[in-house]
């Protein structure tokens, strides 16, 4: 069986959510989600940023229902490994 060839960018819309940087970001393709350290001992809910023109580019992929599947599913994944 032969892998098929795609984008770079397949299957990353949505950040690696362990993959919180120093300054308080992880992004992927489209979203971005942002967590600001507010004064004192308490975390901030994370902020979501969309990049609407990437996102107009990947509606315009035609990979776009596949990429947008897997991107989903890491998200799923994720979560639930979080819970373990």
């Amino acid at each position: 069986m032969n892998a098929t060839e795609h984008r770079p960018c397949y299957g990353g819309m949505c950040p690696n959510l362990p993959g919180m940087s120093g300054d308080g970001r992880t992004a992927g393709k489209v979203f971005t989600l942002v967590t600001t350290a507010p004064p004192g001992l308490c975390r901030a809910r994370p902020r979501l940023e969309v990049n609407r023109a990437a996102w107009d580019e990947c509606v315009r992929c035609p990979e776009f229902d596949h990429c947008y599947k897997l991107s989903m599913a890491k998200v799923a994944l994720q979560t639930a490994a979080d819970s373990i």
